[in-house]
């Protein structure tokens, strides 16, 4: 299992158009990947999950992913995170 930490830096948080790109950056990988926020974690290939979250500016998320392509998965969340701008 390979894990991240991020922070959100974008003014409205992950609403829906950010929340889409992150679901799409690992639609198709084979890990599990979830993400966690204040002590909820959903399955982030589910947009209505993450949407349900009510991520906002300065949340610290965690980003798990786990399978053979894990590693993957992390890379493409955080190239996802940095060219949306959304956080760091």
């Amino acid at each position: 299992m390979v894990e991240k930490q991020f922070t959100i830096t974008d003014q409205a948080g992950i609403h829906a158009r950010p929340a889409t790109g992150l679901v799409q950056a690992v639609s198709d990988v084979e890990s599990e990947v979830n993400i966690e926020y204040n002590g909820k974690s959903v399955n982030l290939k589910s947009i209505m999950g993450v949407m349900s979250l009510g991520i906002t500016q300065g949340a610290v998320i965690k980003i798990t992913a786990s399978g053979s392509d894990e590693n993957e998965a992390i890379e493409k969340i955080t190239e996802t995170m940095k060219n949306t701008g959304l956080g760091e």
